[in-house]
C-alpha cells in the first residue's frame, strides 16, 4: 500500500454500496480516518508531510471511497478516527463534527466500535463525517 497503487477501498465499497441498493439495505457506517476527504486539512504541517509519504496513496483511495459512500443515495455515516490504540473502552471519546473543531489525537479501537455499534440506531451523524477522538 505504501508503493503501489492503491484501490481497495474504492472498488470494496463500490460492491458494498450496489449489494446494498440490491437488497434494498439503507444504512451504511463507514470508517475511513482523520485525514481523510476534508479532514485532511487540519492536519499540521509536519505531520501532513510524514502523513504523505506513508499513507498517500491509501489515503487517496479514501478519499474516493468517501465519495462513493456520500453519492450512494444510502443513509450513510463516516467516522473518522484519529490515531488506534489498543487501550479499552473508556466511553469518554468525543465526536467532533465541525471542522473548526476536527484536531488530532488518538483513541481506543474499543471506543470506535462502541461508536459504530451506536450508529445502528441512531439517526444524529447521518450525512455527516465526524472525526472520532479522545
Amino acid at each position: 500500500m505504501v508503493l503501489g497503487p492503491v484501490d481497495l477501498f474504492s472498488r470494496a465499497t463500490e460492491i458494498v454500496t450496489d449489494a446494498m441498493k440490491k437488497a434494498r439495505v439503507k444504512r451504511l457506517i463507514c470508517v475511513t480516518g482523520f485525514g481523510a476527504g476534508d479532514s485532511r486539512a487540519k492536519l499540521g504541517p509536519l505531520q501532513a508531510i510524514f502523513f504523505q509519504l506513508l499513507l498517500g496513496r491509501a489515503y487517496d483511495d479514501k478519499d474516493v471511497q468517501e465519495t462513493i459512500v456520500k453519492g450512494s443515495g444510502l443513509d450513510w455515516i463516516i467516522a473518522r478516527p484519529v490515531i488506534l490504540t489498543s487501550g479499552p473502552k473508556t466511553g469518554r471519546y468525543k465526536v467532533l463534527c465541525a471542522p473548526k473543531d476536527w484536531r488530532s489525537g488518538t483513541i481506543s479501537r474499543a471506543d470506535v466500535a462502541d461508536f459504530l455499534v451506536k450508529q445502528v440506531q441512531d439517526r444524529t451523524y447521518l450525512g455527516r463525517t465526524p472525526v472520532l477522538t479522545n
